[in-house]
């Protein structure tokens, strides 16, 4: 019974999805699946579902959620400038962490947890600050990894996507966990994808 009536809650927001809602899950699929491809043009498509999202958010007078829109959105043109910058400052290639990567990355992690709950527990009506800030910083720190193309942006992303999903299933946002669900899967081809591709540069230069 319990089943039955989540399928039919999933039914009813499929049903009562609006255009504008469809076409930025599409675009927001469409970045992650042009990531896995290590396309640049996940931007542009990211760019266009931060955009509709970001409607939706004022809409519905999520000022917090549409602020942190703003973060991907910055990020997101950060990131298509570095990836056609093919100086030695750009992110023309895939490569890894350095250890400087990885204390900004751990910064922005642990600042951003501790800043976001601060805001959502003090200034907001939200029941999971915690982990709703855990989510969204995970997330900030995944995108500034993206935005420099390191192989470990996948990582962070996907711990922010596993503890999203059943945060977002107990918020009964059936159909958006569903969705992370896929975005979790992607990216775990999207890590392998980018690994294969970084260790062929690596043997390349060795036959050289």
């Amino acid at each position: 019974m319990e089943n039955f009536m989540e399928l039919n809650l999933l039914w009813q927001q499929i049903r009562n999805t609006s255009l504008l809602e469809w076409v930025a899950v599409s675009f927001g699929v469409t970045e992650v699946l042009l990531a896995r491809k290590n396309s640049v043009l996940l931007y542009p498509a990211g760019i266009i579902g931060i955009l509709c999202s970001s409607f939706l958010l004022i809409n519905a007078k999520l000022y917090a959620e549409t602020l942190l829109h703003g973060y991907y959105l910055v990020m997101s043109i950060y990131g298509w400038a570095m990836w056609k910058n093919r100086t030695s400052s750009g992110a023309s290639k895939i490569s890894r962490s350095s250890p400087k990567d990885q204390k900004i990355t751990w910064s922005i992690a642990l600042g951003g947890w501790v800043l976001l709950y601060i805001a959502l527990r003090f200034f907001t009506d939200s029941d999971v600050p915690v982990i709703d800030a855990f989510v969204s910083s995970t997330a900030w720190a995944g995108m500034w990894l993206l935005a420099k193309r390191k192989l470990e942006n996948w990582i962070w992303l996907n711990i922010s996507n596993l503890v999203a999903i059943p945060l977002l299933y107990h918020k009964q946002l059936i159909l958006v966990s569903f969705l992370t669900l896929f975005l979790f899967i992607v990216a775990i081809f999207g890590y392998l994808d980018w690994k294969k591709e970084l260790e062929k540069k690596h043997e390349g230069y060795k036959a050289i």
